[in-house]
């Protein structure tokens, strides 16, 4: 491959961080090549963590936007970088369009929603090979179809030690020992573990002198207001207060994360955190946590995986058991086990 490489990234958060394995092997395989981002406004600053990648060039269109015509000059506008293949990480249609208008010789891309065309480097997608998303963005680095499972490097992100220090003094967090809680998760409530087990593991925490940061967005304020109630002082609700950045280095700063199957998790094992990581509705087996210093907890019940954004059950007893059955007594002995806590 002659030129240098530009990679259409993913709009969510925890697949964005999975592609670092993607940049890892190509950096492997093109020592000499420099590798772009095409990617949402809101992940580049965590691109910037990632020692492989020279540049991150924003996408400048809302989540589920068209915008053909401004694809097309966004396309056009990176002619004259001249890259020599673009490899598109999304598997809509409209993520092919940048590459095809920028003129990349070469396009790489599962054959997903008639892309023929706009891609001509076209893989099949082996879901009985290719199990999870890390393997499935790495096979895009090799030439041609896989016909093996590829070894998918673990995604680590350049973590601030000092910036961490300045963080919990802005933030009135203290020098103690603390663990990050991560109650949130974007895509439904069946992949949230209830509020009230938080709280209990941030109320025994504190009765052990360990503070819990509960980090999470601006939409998760309340969440994290009514866990930080209920530990009666075991716990700061950050919830808000936090950019993505900073979810690096508090991760990296912390003992351990506690946290639900959702971005942060992704980035929390990046920053190198140790993470006790809770399976609803998804399950480790497709999206784990990609770090060896963690700890998971999925039931694995009949109805799992659903990958449902709400439980589908109604039943007493049975709604939601896949989380509510995950007893916080569980997580504290991972925690022990972990972080010596």
């Amino acid at each position: 491959m002659s030129g240098d490489l530009l990679i259409v990234g993913p709009a969510w958060v925890g697949d964005m961080v999975m592609a670092q394995s993607l940049f890892i092997r190509l950096r492997e395989r093109h020592p000499d090549a420099a590798i772009d981002v095409l990617a949402p406004g809101w992940s580049l600053p965590i691109i910037e963590r990632m020692p492989e990648i020279r540049a991150g060039i924003e996408l400048p269109f809302g989540h589920g936007e068209f915008n053909f015509a401004g694809r097309r000059m966004l396309g056009r506008s990176l002619r004259e970088r001249g890259y020599g293949q673009a490899i598109v990480l999304p598997n809509s249609w409209k993520s092919a369009v940048v590459p095809f208008f920028a003129d990349i010789p070469r396009r790489t891309g599962y054959a997903r929603e008639l892309r023929y065309g706009l891609l001509n480097d076209l893989r099949r997608l082996d879901k009985t090979l290719l199990t999870t998303t890390p393997q499935r963005f790495v096979a895009l680095a090799e030439d041609g179809r896989v016909t093996a499972a590829p070894a998918v490097p673990q995604p680590r992100f350049r973590a601030d030690a000092a910036r961490a220090v300045e963080l919990r003094e802005r933030l009135g967090l203290g020098t103690g020992p603390a663990v990050a809680l991560m109650p949130g998760a974007e895509y439904g409530p069946a992949k949230q573990w209830p509020a009230a087990h938080y709280a209990s593991v941030a109320a025994s925490l504190g009765r052990r002198g360990v503070r819990s940061w509960i980090i999470g967005s601006k939409k998760e304020q309340a969440l994290g207001e009514s866990i930080a109630r209920a530990a009666k002082g075991g716990a700061i609700n950050l919830c808000g207060r936090t950019s993505l950045i900073d979810v690096v280095d508090l991760a990296a700063d912390a003992r351990a994360v506690v946290c639900n199957d959702s971005g942060p998790m992704h980035i929390a094992a990046a920053a190198g955190a140790r993470v006790i990581a809770i399976y609803g509705s998804s399950t480790p087996d497709h999206t784990p946590p990609m770090t060896d210093t963690r700890a998971i907890h999925y039931r694995r019940l009949a109805c799992s995986p659903c990958f449902e954004r709400q439980c589908p059950l109604k039943a007493p007893g049975a709604h939601l058991d896949c989380l509510i059955g995950v007893h916080p007594d569980a997580i504290l002995a991972s925690l022990n086990v972990l972080a010596d806590l």
